[in-house]
C-alpha cells in the first residue's frame, strides 16, 4: 500500500484548514479523473447540440457581444481574443486565436463562422499574421447559431470569475456539428466528425421530423456522405458508409480530383484540380518530390505547383506510354494525395454525457435541441405579450377616464396608489400611465394602441395553440429548417463541393510500379549481415565484410524483386529487394529487417520467380516439395513452412527442377530416386527422404536424369551419368557415393 501523504491546510501553515492521511494512489485517482473530467466536458469534445466545443462557443458570444454581426463592421482579432481570455476563457491568446483563425478558414471550416480581413493562413499550410493584425466579424452562419439567444432560449452560466454571463449552449438554428465537422482528443476518447453539406442536413432533419422512425438507410437517400470545404472524391464503397453512419465509428476514404490535358505530338499532362481535406499543397509537394528522390515514383517524370487561388498541380509522366490511370494509382497508394478520413462521432449528449452516437441520434438530439428552443421562445414571447397587453390594458383606461386621470395626478399626494383603487389598475399599469408623455394622449395614439392590442391578442392566441399542439410544434420546426436549407443550401456556399458515387476505378497496379528497376546483388554474410551493390557483380569478386566475417550468398536481382531467405526454424521470409541497405559498407543485420532469433540462421536465399518450386528438408531426413508462391510471406515475422521437431533443423531449400532427387547422408550413404515420389505442400513435416541408423541429411539435389548428376571436385564440376547403382524408391538408405565425391557429403 502506498505511504499516506498529509494534505497541507487550506488555509497555509498557519490557517485553521484540516490535515488528512491521504494514500498517494487515491490522491493521484483523485486528481487524474478531475483532470480528465475537465478535458472531456470543457476542451475536446463538442456538444452535439451546437456542434460547439467551449472555446468556440466564447468566441462566438463574446464578438456577439462586441456587436460584430455580418452587417457590421470589423474589428481587431486582438480586441476579440483580449475579451475571450479577459472574461470567458482563461486559457494561452495563441490557442484562443489559433481556434478563431481555424473558424474563419473557408479550406478549414465547410461553413466559416468568422469572416477574417486580413491573412488568415492558406491551403499551403502557411500561417495565419499576427492577431494585431487581422480583422474579424460573424458571419451569416454564425448568426443562425446565435439566434434568439437574448429570448431565454438557452440557459446560461457564471463564467470563471463570476463577473459575466455565457451560455451554456447555443440556440443553434444551424447544424453545426455535422456541417463543419469537429476533431478532438480527450483523455482516454476522441472525436472526429468529418464536414456534411448543410442542404442534405437539412433535407436529412425534415425526413427524421416526417417519419420519427426513419433508419440510416432513409436518411442516407438525403445523405450520402460528407461534404469536405476542398472537395475531392469520396470512394469509400457505400456499405462501408451506411455502417459508420450506423454505428458512429469508421472512415472515407478521399482522393484528389484530376484530369488528363492533352499536349502536342501524344503528349500529355495530369492535372489535380482538387486535393483531399486537411492536406497542405506545399508539404503535399515536398513528399512527391521526395519519394521521386528516392525513386519510389518511377512512372512520374515531374511535378509542378501552377495554384493560384484555385489548385493546379500539374504531374508529368516520365513517357507517355505510360496511363494515367496506372501513374495516379501508384501516386495514391504512395502520397496524400488519397487519404483516410476517420469517423468517431463521440460528443457530449444533453445531459453533457459523453458517447458516441449514430448518424440518427445526432440529428435527433440537434432536433429535440431546437425544440426545446421553440418552447422556451415562445413562453418568453408570450410572458413578453402579456406584460405589454396588460400596460396597454392600462392605457386604455386612460382615454375612456382622461379628465378623472389628469386630475387624480395633479390633486392626489400618491397618484398611483389613487389610480389602482380606482379603476382596480396593478401596479405596472399604474406606473406605465404615470410614466405616459403628454402627446401620446392624441386620439390617433389610442387608435394604435387599440391595434396593437388586437395584433398581440392575435398572436397570443396562435401561440397558446402552438404551446397547446406539439404537432404544430413540430411544423413550425420543420419551416425553420426549410428556411436554413433555403438560406445555406443552395449558392456557392451551399454547392456539394465533395462528389460521392463514383466506384473505384479497376487498375491493377504491379508493385514494381513504385520501383524504379535496377540490377543489383544481394550480398549476405555467414554472420547474417545483408545489403545490395548496383548491378550484376561477377562470381569472381572479393567482397569486403567485417573481420571474421564471410560470404555466405551473393545472388543477381533487380530493385524490383522479392528476395526470399529460409531460416533453420523452418521459417520462410521475404524482403522487398529495393528495402535492402545499399551501398559497400557492411549492410545490416538481417534479424533486424525479420522476427529472426540469435540461435536460428539463414541457409538459402534465392529471388522468387513465378512457377518455381523447391525441396525443403529437415536434418532428420524428412521433407516435401513446395511451390515458390508459399514460400512468399508479407509479414515480418515470416511463414512456418517446414514443421521441425524439437531439436531438430531444417537443413536445405533447394530449387526442385528436374525428375529426380539426389539425398546424402551424414553417413555418407548416397540415395537417388524420382521426383514423383515427393509430395508436394504447403506446410507439414513432409515425408521421409532417406532413412538413418546414425546421423541425418547432410544435402539434397534436384536434377535431370539425361544431364545426369553432377558436384563439384575443387574448381572443376564432376558429372555422373550412370546413376543406376544408386538408384532407389524414397526413404532408402542408399549406398556409398562414387569415387572423387567431396568428403563434406555436399554437392556444391
Amino acid at each position: 500500500m502506498a505511504d499516506p501523504v498529509k494534505t497541507p491546510p487550506a488555509g497555509g501553515p498557519s490557517g485553521g484548514g484540516e490535515i488528512r492521511d491521504t494514500g498517494l494512489a487515491d490522491a493521484l485517482s483523485e486528481r487524474y479523473l478531475a483532470y480528465a473530467l475537465s478535458t472531456i466536458m470543457s476542451r475536446s469534445l463538442p456538444d452535439v447540440r451546437d456542434g460547439l466545443k467551449p472555446v468556440h462557443r466564447r468566441l462566438l458570444w463574446a464578438m456577439h457581444q462586441l456587436k460584430l454581426d455580418p452587417a457590421a463592421g470589423f474589428k481587431k482579432c486582438a480586441r476579440v481574443v483580449g475579451d475571450v481570455i479577459g472574461k470567458y476563457h482563461p486559457h494561452g491568446d495563441v490557442a484562443v486565436y489559433d481556434a478563431l483563425v481555424r473558424l474563419a478558414q473557408d479550406f478549414a471550416a465547410r461553413y466559416p463562422l468568422v469572416e477574417g480581413q486580413g491573412n488568415f493562413g492558406n491551403i499551403d499550410g502557411d500561417n495565419p499574421a499576427a492577431m494585431r493584425y487581422t480583422e474579424a466579424r460573424l458571419t451569416a452562419v454564425a448568426g443562425a447559431m446565435l439566434q434568439a439567444i437574448d429570448e431565454d432560449t438557452v440557459d446560461f452560466r457564471a463564467t470563471y470569475d463570476g463577473e459575466e454571463q455565457e451560455p451554456v449552449v447555443l440556440p443553434a438554428a444551424f447544424p453545426n456539428l455535422l456541417a463543419n465537422g469537429a476533431s478532438g482528443i480527450a483523455v482516454g476518447m476522441a472525436t472526429s466528425i468529418p464536414p456534411h453539406n448543410a442542404g442534405e442536413l437539412c433535407a436529412a432533419a425534415l425526413e427524421l421530423v416526417r417519419n420519427p422512425a426513419a433508419t440510416t438507410d432513409d436518411l442516407l437517400k438525403h445523405l450520402p456522405g460528407p461534404d469536405f470545404p476542398t472537395g475531392g472524391i469520396l470512394v469509400e464503397p457505400p456499405d462501408a458508409i451506411r455502417e459508420a453512419y450506423e454505428t458512429g465509428r469508421g472512415g472515407f476514404r478521399l482522393r484528389a480530383k484530376w484530369e488528363v490535358e492533352k499536349g502536342k505530338s501524344g503528349a500529355w499532362t495530369v492535372v489535380v484540380t482538387e486535393i483531399p481535406y486537411q492536406v497542405a499543397k506545399s508539404r503535399l509537394i515536398e513528399q512527391i518530390a521526395q519519394l521521386m528522390e528516392e525513386k519510389r515514383l518511377p512512372l512520374l517524370g515531374d511535378v509542378r505547383d501552377e495554384s493560384t487561388d484555385v489548385v493546379r498541380l500539374v504531374l508529368e509522366p516520365k513517357a507517355r506510354t505510360v496511363d494515367p490511370g496506372v501513374l495516379m494509382e501508384t501516386l495514391f497508394r504512395a502520397t496524400g494525395l488519397e487519404t483516410r478520413f476517420s469517423l468517431n462521432m463521440n460528443v457530449l449528449d444533453a445531459d453533457r454525457t459523453p458517447r458516441v452516437m449514430s448518424l440518427r441520434e445526432v440529428l435527433r438530439a440537434w432536433l429535440d435541441h431546437r425544440h426545446v428552443v421553440l418552447v422556451r421562445r415562445t413562453e418568453h414571447r408570450l410572458a413578453a405579450i402579456a406584460r405589454r397587453l396588460e400596460i396597454l390594458e392600462g392605457y386604455l383606461v386612460v382615454y375612456l377616464n382622461l379628465d378623472e386621470v389628469i386630475r387624480i395626478v395633479r390633486e392626489e399626494e400618491k397618484p398611483r396608489e389613487a389610480l389602482m383603487a380606482t379603476f382596480s389598475l396593478t401596479e405596472v399599469q399604474a406606473n406605465a400611465i404615470l410614466d405616459m408623455r403628454l402627446r401620446s394622449l392624441r386620439k390617433l395614439e389610442e387608435m394604435e394602441i387599440r391595434k396593437e392590442h388586437r395584433k398581440l391578442s392575435t398572436e397570443q392566441k396562435s401561440l397558446q395553440g402552438l404551446m397547446k399542439s406539439e404537432a404544430k410544434r413540430w411544423d413550425a420546426i420543420a419551416a425553420e429548417i426549410e428556411e436554413t436549407r433555403a438560406r445555406f443550401g443552395d449558392g456557392p456556399l451551399g454547392k456539394r463541393r465533395t462528389e460521392t458515387g463514383r466506384l473505384l476505378p479497376a487498375v491493377l497496379v504491379d508493385e514494381a510500379a513504385f520501383v524504379e528497376r535496377e540490377a543489383i546483388t544481394v550480398i549476405l554474410s555467414e554472420k547474417g549481415w545483408i545489403r545490395a551493390q548496383r548491378g550484376h557483380l561477377p562470381p569472381e569478386t572479393e567482397y569486403r565484410f567485417k573481420e571474421g566475417d564471410t560470404l555466405h550468398f551473393a545472388v543477381h536481382a533487380e530493385t524490383t524483386d522479392r528476395i526470399v531467405l529460409f531460416a533453420t526454424n523452418g521459417k520462410a521470409y521475404t524482403l522487398k529487394a529495393d528495402a535492402i541497405p545499399r551501398g559497400r559498407g557492411d549492410g545490416q543485420p538481417v534479424r533486424l529487417m525479420v522476427d529472426l532469433t540469435n540461435e536460428d540462421s539463414i541457409i538459402a536465399l534465392h529471388v522468387h520467380r513465378e512457377g518455381g518450386r523447391f525441396l525443403v528438408a529437415a536434418a532428420d531426413g524428412k521433407g516435401f516439395l513446395v511451390k515458390g508462391e508459399d514460400l512468399l510471406a508479407e509479414r515480418r515475422t515470416g511463414k512456418q513452412v517446414l514443421v521441425v521437431d524439437p531439436g531438430k533443423e531444417a537443413v536445405l531449400c533447394t530449387p526442385a527442377e528436374g525428375d529426380m532427387v539426389a539425398v546424402v547422408g551424414e553417413n555418407r550413404r548416397l540415395l537417388v530416386f524420382p521426383l514423383d515420389q515427393v509430395p508436394e505442400m504447403a506446410r507439414g513435416r513432409g515425408v521421409q527422404l532417406q532413412s538413418y541408423k546414425d546421423g541425418g541429411l547432410s544435402d539434397a539435389r534436384v536434377f535431370w536424369r539425361r544431364e545426369g548428376l553432377s558436384w563439384w571436385l575443387g574448381e572443376k564440376v564432376r558429372t555422373e551419368m550412370d546413376i543406376q547403382p544408386w538408384r532407389g524408391n524414397r526413404a532408402g538408405a542408399g549406398r556409398l557415393p562414387p569415387n572423387g565425391f567431396p568428403r563434406s557429403n555436399r554437392f556444391a
